[in-house]
């Protein structure tokens, strides 16, 4: 029955998709969390006694529409699998550890998706400047000069210990030297690399 039920959708649903292809399609700040209507309409007819599944537009929950002009203020979401470090958090303006190089995000800026990678990420409220060392991860910036952070594991520069740094640099180090694997390279390279970006950020 679902078989028949999705080759029936998707007769249904391609003629109106056809009709709509040469729109633009919207930004995921304009998406409504509500569900498709023509989706609802062809499901019903082909199973008229069972609810229409929910789709990820049910629960999304709109962005606040893009702003005529420039805001004054950057809202910064970073969050961690384990914890929420901001929140809606309004500063001036975030430095981040991208792939291609330091990344630094004002208000406006253009709608971006950047891979970071180990290193220093620096919030700036006026003057003063809180900054993290993160592993890696992704930042989503936003149209609306929301920028959402995602890392992996995140600290807080000041509470990292720098002889452990040195110790663990050193200890990688001689891992990668004497690896005979190569996934045991490919673990002491990653290490290296992460106590690296470290000790670079406490002596910078």
């Amino acid at each position: 029955m679902f078989r028949q039920a999705s080759r029936l959708l998707s007769r249904s649903v391609s003629a109106a998709a056809s009709s709509r292809s040469t729109t633009a399609r919207a930004f995921s700040t304009e998406v409504p969390s509500t569900i498709d209507s023509t989706f609802v309409e062809s499901w019903k007819k082909v199973a008229p006694n069972m609810d229409p599944p929910q789709t990820p537009s049910s629960y999304m929950k709109a962005r606040p529409s893009t702003a005529s002009s420039i805001p004054t203020k950057l809202t910064v979401n970073f969050v961690l699998p384990y914890a929420s470090e901001l929140s809606g958090k309004e500063v001036d303006m975030v430095i981040i550890p991208a792939t291609t190089g330091q990344m630094g995000v004002l208000p406006g800026h253009v709608p971006t998706i950047a891979e970071l990678k180990p290193g220093i990420m620096s919030v700036h409220e006026g003057t003063d400047i809180k900054k993290y060392f993160v592993s890696s991860g992704f930042a989503f910036l936003h149209a609306n000069s929301v920028a959402d952070i995602i890392a992996v594991e995140a600290v807080p520069l000041e509470n990292i210990d720098a002889s452990q740094v040195q110790k663990g640099l050193a200890e990688f180090t001689q891992k990668l030297a004497s690896a005979t694997t190569d996934l045991e390279k490919a673990e002491a390279q990653i290490g290296v690399e992460v106590h690296s970006a470290m000790n670079a950020a406490l002596s910078g």
